[in-house]
C-alpha cells in the first residue's frame, strides 16, 4: 500500500449528457482545457448565468507538449474535484474522436440541435486563438464568452480575432442574452482577475518533490 489515492477507471468516472429534452432550448456553457489539474481559474471563468457547464476534458491538446500531461482519468478526476454546482465534467471529445475545438462544436450542434452554446475561454486563449486550427469558424458556430485574466488584456483585445470580429462584439451588459445571438457573437467579461494556472500548480508540485 502505497497510502495513494486509487483513481477509477476512465468508464467509471465518464459523464455525457443524455438526449435533450425537446420542450427546452437549454442554455449550455462550454469550458474546453486539459485541466491538468483543474484550478480556481477553471472554476470562476464558468460562471455565466447559463442553465449548465460542460468542462470539456481534452483527450490531448495538439499545441501542448505530451510531457508532464497527467493521464486523461487523473485530469477528468481533478476536474470533476472542482467543478461546482451546475457543471458537468465530461469527456465526451473522447467519443467524438475531435481533437480540435472548431470541429468539437460542430459536432456537438449537429448531435443537440435544440441546445444553445456558448464558448467559454480566458484572454490569454482569445490572445494565442490564431494558432488554433479553423480557428475562425469558432466565433461562426457559436457565441463566444471571454474573461479577463491577468497580463493577457491589452494582447487579447488588440489580437487578430479581436479585429476580425469587432463588429460580432457585444457590450458586457447582454452576458445572459449571449447564448441567444446568433454568431458570431462574442463579448470580453471584465470578471475579477484569477492568478491561478494549471503550469504555476506544476511547477510548486515538482519544487515540493525535490
Amino acid at each position: 500500500m502505497t497510502g495513494k489515492p486509487t483513481l477509477p477507471p476512465p468508464a467509471a468516472t465518464r459523464w455525457h449528457p443524455g438526449p435533450p429534452s425537446p420542450f427546452r432550448r437549454a442554455r449550455v456553457g462550454l469550458l474546453g482545457g486539459s485541466f491538468n489539474p483543474a484550478h480556481e481559474g477553471h472554476l470562476h471563468i464558468a460562471r455565466l448565468g447559463l442553465d449548465e457547464v460542460w468542462w470539456l476534458v481534452s483527450p490531448g491538446n495538439p499545441l501542448k507538449p505530451v510531457a508532464g500531461m497527467a493521464p486523461l482519468a487523473e485530469r477528468f478526476a481533478s476536474a470533476a474535484a472542482r467543478a461546482g454546482r451546475a457543471m458537468r465534467v465530461t469527456d465526451i471529445e473522447r467519443d467524438l474522436g475531435t481533437r480540435y475545438t472548431a470541429e468539437a462544436l460542430r459536432r456537438l450542434k449537429a448531435r443537440y440541435p435544440r441546445l444553445s452554446f456558448v464558448w467559454l475561454m480566458g484572454a490569454d486563449n482569445l490572445a494565442q486563438i490564431p494558432a488554433w486550427k479553423d480557428w475562425s469558424s469558432i466565433f461562426r458556430t457559436v457565441p463566444v464568452a471571454v474573461f479577463a485574466r491577468p497580463h493577457y488584456l491589452a494582447n487579447a483585445l488588440s489580437g487578430a480575432a479581436s479585429a476580425r470580429f469587432r463588429d460580432g462584439r457585444l457590450p458586457e451588459r447582454a452576458a445572459r442574452s449571449l447564448a441567444r445571438h446568433r454568431p458570431p457573437a462574442w463579448m470580453f467579461i471584465h470578471s475579477r482577475l484569477v492568478a491561478a494556472s494549471a503550469s504555476a500548480i506544476r511547477a510548486r508540485k515538482q519544487a515540493s518533490r525535490g
